[in-house]
């Protein structure tokens, strides 16, 4: 596939990074020198410096015969604009844009083909907004992700000493819960992943990914670990656009504080939420930490867009007492670095964002894709479409499909039933089927396995 990724940042530099491993071709498109030269040297890619919405910069980046545009720079008017131009001059197929200002996201008809034809809109601020919500909702789970519209979610845990399962084979997971269908898709161990087996033991510090109908995902949790009480008191450092929307969405059910350096945003905030009390202060400064009773609140989240800012917030609130600690960090490299300390969950807004995108840009009907451990895996959402004759997947029994190395099938949602998946389990036309996949260098084979023969039409 022919793709043009404009902007070389974050977003675009880790995307493009995912695409060109998988036999693409990409072009990316930046205004700085040093960002494109870094990244020609480590990828194999095209660069073009320059303007990404300018007819010319897009022509020369390969726009003529281009199959999708993915704008990302750090301009809502650059990437929407760029979708026009593509569009108007070059009839690109697929636009994907980043748009960040909710004031061009609530606007109805905007985004059509006879006003800005924008084929698909990724926010990253709702994407980590609900993101975080996600991990709120479901007390000790490092990562919450849903599948089928949230039919079936996948959950990773921490395993404890004391938990029911620990130290047990995996198998004894039915007599433990009879009633409950889950499948452990995979389990991290020192950093490794272990692809399990009926056999294998879990050990305390694993870090377990598991999936279940929502409903049975706090039953399977306590098999792993003791369960954490429901959070209730949410302090939140930062009032941007992620802080406020965050508040909006959890204000009616917890008791949510915001701390935010900037008066005037205060203000704004205190006109527009509801329930949510704002305090004008520095989230480092002990004395307000103390004076608001920190060592009371249940979580305390740094969402400012500073990531030193936001780890010693974190730390001192911690120390303080705070009793988990939830932090977004801009940059990767930091993210393994902290997370597991006293900072308990470190929160990648680029990796969020790049499970979104990545999902558009698959071949065969995947519906979703969601980075595991900051990236080290992969869970895929695919429907099987065609018959038995056109598809390699539809009427088989899974132990009878080729499934690449180190990939496991650990679900199926069939209409409103979340079918645990089986060996002898078939996959039926218009199932979802729920993948991980340890080793991403096998993503093109999962895609082939979806793809639908010529005798389906």
């Amino acid at each position: 596939m022919k793709i043009i990724i404009l902007g070389a940042g974050q977003v675009g530099g880790t995307l493009a990074e995912h695409l060109a491993s998988e036999a693409n071709d990409i072009t990316v498109v930046d205004t700085d020198a040093e960002r494109l030269r870094d990244l020609g040297d480590r990828l194999d890619i095209r660069t073009v410096q320059g303007r990404a919405s300018f007819p010319t910069v897009l022509r020369q980046a390969g726009a003529d015969d281009a199959d999708m545009l993915v704008a990302v720079t750090n301009s809502d008017e650059t990437n929407m604009v760029a979708c026009q131009v593509a569009h108007t001059l070059f009839h690109t197929p697929t636009k994907i844009a980043r748009v960040r200002e909710a004031a061009y996201l609530t606007r109805a008809g905007l985004f059509d083909n006879d006003a800005i034809p924008v084929d698909v809109l990724i926010s990253p601020e709702q994407v980590v907004t609900h993101y975080i919500k996600r991990l709120i909702e479901h007390p000790g789970a490092l990562q919450v992700i849903d599948f089928a519209e949230g039919k079936a979610q996948l959950v990773a845990v921490k395993a404890y000493y004391g938990g029911p399962l620990v130290g047990q084979q995996l198998r004894q997971l039915r007599e433990h819960m009879p009633n409950v269908e889950t499948r452990v898709a995979a389990i991290f161990r020192r950093d490794r992943p272990i692809l399990p087996q009926g056999d294998t033991v879990i050990e305390a510090d694993d870090e377990v990914f598991f999936i279940a109908a929502k409903a049975n995902i706090r039953a399977v949790m306590s098999e792993m670990r003791r369960l954490d009480e429901t959070y209730k008191r949410i302090v939140i450092a930062g009032g941007g656009q992620i802080g406020e929307r965050l508040a909006e969405a959890i204000e009616s059910r917890y008791q949510v504080k915001i701390i935010e350096m900037n008066p005037a945003r205060c203000r704004y905030l205190s006109d527009t939420l509801d329930s949510t009390v704002v305090l004008q202060g520095s989230a480092s400064d002990r004395d307000l930490l103390l004076e608001e009773n920190i060592a009371d609140a249940d979580i305390f989240l740094a969402l400012t867009n500073d990531d030193e800012a936001n780890i010693m917030s974190s730390l001192l609130a911690k120390r303080l007492g705070a009793k988990k600690v939830m932090t977004i960090i801009n940059n990767p490299a930091y993210v393994d670095l902290i997370q597991g300390g006293d900072i308990d969950i470190a929160i990648s807004p680029q990796l969020a964002t790049i499970g979104t995108l990545l999902a558009h840009v698959r071949r065969g009907d995947i519906v979703s894709v969601h980075s595991l451990r900051r990236g080290a895996a992969e869970a895929i959402e695919a429907i099987a479409h065609g018959d038995s004759k056109s598809s390699k997947v539809i009427g088989k029994a899974i132990r009878d499909i080729g499934l690449p190395p180190g990939t496991t099938i650990g679900a199926i949602i069939r209409d409103e039933e979340v079918i645990i998946a089986h060996d002898d389990t078939v996959i039926a036309t218009g199932d979802h089927v729920i993948l991980f996949l340890v080793d991403k260098k096998h993503i093109r084979d999962v895609e082939k396995l979806f793809h639908v023969g010529l005798s389906f039409f």
